[in-house]
């Protein structure tokens, strides 16, 4: 399970230390493609086999499942992390998310995502204040 908020920085050459204790879980391979938001999500490449598995499933004469598979899968990019925690995040993903060079690291329980560091602090500003009044979910009512 992936779990906390980690201050990195991407190097000139596009490669990210992931967090120490996040290295075994993504030892045997790993995918980083588009998230939502402008994030970057990482699999755990056993993650990744029930993400696509998911997303096949989505009704192929639906434009939107076209598109949304067009992105997730196009954008993927399936990666070993190097002898020291280091992954290679692509140039058309890093334009994607909008990375400088600090990027912010959380892990989401299921998956790592990677955040430009000024977008992180907006969203995570939001998503406190969402998850601060929503206590209507624990009593069952729903989000």
């Amino acid at each position: 399970m992936f779990l906390g908020e980690y201050q990195h920085t991407v190097d000139s050459k596009g490669r990210l230390v992931l967090p120490s204790k996040f290295r075994a879980r993504l030892e045997r391979g790993l995918v980083v493609t588009k998230g939502q938001e402008r994030c970057l999500y990482v699999f755990p490449i056993d993650r990744w086999e029930e993400e696509v598995e998911k997303v096949n499933r989505l009704p192929r004469t639906d434009r939107r499942s076209r598109n949304y598979a067009r992105s997730f899968f196009g954008a993927a990019s399936d990666q070993m992390l190097d002898g020291q925690g280091r992954v290679q995040v692509p140039q058309s993903l890093r334009d994607y998310a909008g990375f400088s060079k600090d990027v912010v690291v959380v892990g989401v329980a299921d998956r790592v995502e990677i955040w430009n560091a000024e977008s992180w602090a907006i969203n995570s500003s939001e998503a406190d204040e969402f998850y601060a009044a929503i206590e209507e979910a624990l009593s069952g009512e729903g989000i």
